[in-house]
């Protein structure tokens, strides 16, 4: 038998010892309610917290790593957790306690969720966890529980493990990580998501929405060498214009921030700006009001379905996402495609629906902190109508393909507008009954006042914390 077989049977011998749980436990821990039966020995042996735990002076009696110790008067003189006493474990889930036993047992354990397991963070069907929500707060639970239980391989393991997440997870989980290697001072991983920030495009009023404000203004010097390091390998005239178009998109923005759609216009004309490329429609979507949208859409200069960023977000993903049935409205007029997708193949439908879900079954939308259920109602109606309309248009009679879909699909006969038209019917019920709407009256004159455009339920800006990848 080589060395290397030799280890791993005697890593299975002691993880075994962990699995056939009372089998020579001297040790018993209560977490989140439930018992788990363990080794003094293995743990003194290799976490120094446990060695101080069962060997200090004036020990407590409970373990809260996260936050002050638990302390008793008297103690009784058997062991600690030994028969007849139980450690309880505060500040810490059961999933991940078991993650650091495995490890500290056997030497090797995978920070990853178990595949297609439902998690209550990771709203995509059939996801692997990879690289989604799911996996970036395991990692981080891990990593946090195994810095306070002095656990360092596991500490590397798990930051190794999350700077191979952070490489394909979304920019907000990016974020998350950026916060949590900065206060507990792991560089490597500082270094590698403050570059992927810093690569968003995100400007720093979004920055600021999920961020310290030094944290922001260290991204924003990250950019600013990684401009000048491309700029000297340029010629000096590439400078001045960039510099002057930067120039020209602050004040497209001004003038759009003070309703002067007429000098935007000037500018289009006068001087050349590419509306497109400024993303002009992405941010009067996202910071203006329905009219000034409009009137920039009346001046034809702009393309409605633009995709911003790398994401590739089109102005009616910003509006979805903001759940504002104005802007989704006005948009969805001037020909905006309910079907366009992003990078990931997400289309404005799916994210209605995913936002819709979470609220059903959630009770709560991550990122919005206060909700009008009949804002989103109408939202999800206005885009799902659209997209029926135009795959019956284009002779399909299919409901768009959605990954994220929670609605039945619809029919495959294109000449069953019956059919189709029950689904639809069905689904808006689905939303209207669930989220507390109104009566029939009362709903059928809030669509008709959609449909007119003279809505006077408007986007409320101090809602909206999603963060556009443009």
């Amino acid at each position: 038998m080589s060395l290397e077989d030799s280890f791993k049977s005697l890593s299975l011998d002691y993880l075994n010892l962990l699995i056939n749980g009372q089998a020579f436990s001297d040790v018993t821990f209560s977490v989140e309610g439930r018992i788990v039966h363990a080794h003094r020995c293995i743990l003194a042996a290799r976490s120094l917290f446990f060695r101080k735990f069962f060997c200090g002076p004036d020990s407590p009696v409970g373990i809260d790593p996260a936050g002050s110790r638990m302390n008793s008067a008297s103690l009784s003189s058997s062991p600690r957790g030994g028969n007849g006493q139980v450690i309880p474990v505060n500040s810490v889930s059961y999933e991940v306690f078991l993650l650091m036993l495995q490890f500290l047992y056997s030497g090797q354990v995978s920070i990853v969720p178990q595949k297609h397991e439902p998690r209550p963070n990771c709203g995509e069907r059939g996801c692997w966890h990879t690289h989604c929500t799911a996996a970036v707060d395991l990692a981080l639970d891990t990593l946090a529980v195994a810095r306070s239980f002095g656990v360092e391989q596991l500490a590397l393991l798990t930051q190794k493990q999350l700077a191979s997440i952070v490489e394909k997870a979304s920019i907000e989980d990016v974020m998350k990580v950026l916060i949590a290697s900065r206060n507990q001072d792991l560089h490597q991983l500082w270094t590698t998501c403050s570059h992927l920030v810093a690569k968003s495009g995100l400007p720093p009023e979004v920055l600021a929405k999920h961020l310290p404000i030094d944290v922001v203004t260290k991204i924003e010097e990250l950019r600013l060498k990684s401009s000048l390091a491309r700029r000297s390998l340029m010629p000096h005239h590439h400078d001045l214009g960039a510099a002057a178009e930067d120039q020209k998109i602050r004040r497209m923005r001004r003038a759009l921030n003070s309703s002067d759609v007429e000098l935007v216009k000037l500018m289009v004309m006068g001087e050349g700006l590419n509306l497109d490329e400024a993303l002009a429609l992405h941010y009067a979507v996202e910071n203006c009001s329905r009219e000034v949208v409009k009137a920039l859409l009346e001046l034809g200069a702009a393309d409605v379905n633009y995709p911003a960023g790398p994401a590739g977000k089109s102005p009616l993903h910003v509006a979805a996402e903001m759940v504002c049935p104005d802007m989704v409205a006005v948009l969805l007029d001037h020909h905006a495609d309910p079907n366009v997708r992003t990078v990931d193949g997400v289309t404005p439908l799916d994210v209605l629906r995913t936002l819709t879900s979470d609220f059903l079954f959630k009770g709560a939308i991550p990122g919005l902190s206060h909700i009008e259920p009949n804002k989103l109602r109408l939202c999800l109606e206005l885009v799902q109508s659209a997209a029926l309309v135009l795959s019956r248009e284009e002779g399909s009679g299919n409901d768009p393909p959605s990954s994220t879909a929670i609605y039945p699909p619809m029919s495959n006969d294109p000449n069953s507008n019956t059919s189709n038209m029950v689904n639809l019917s069905l689904d808006s019920r689905l939303v209207y009954l669930k989220m507390g709407g109104e009566d029939d009256n009362s709903h059928n004159n809030q669509r008709q006042a959609m449909n007119r455009h003279g809505s006077q339920g408007g986007c409320d800006p101090s809602m909206y914390h999603h963060s556009h990848d443009f």
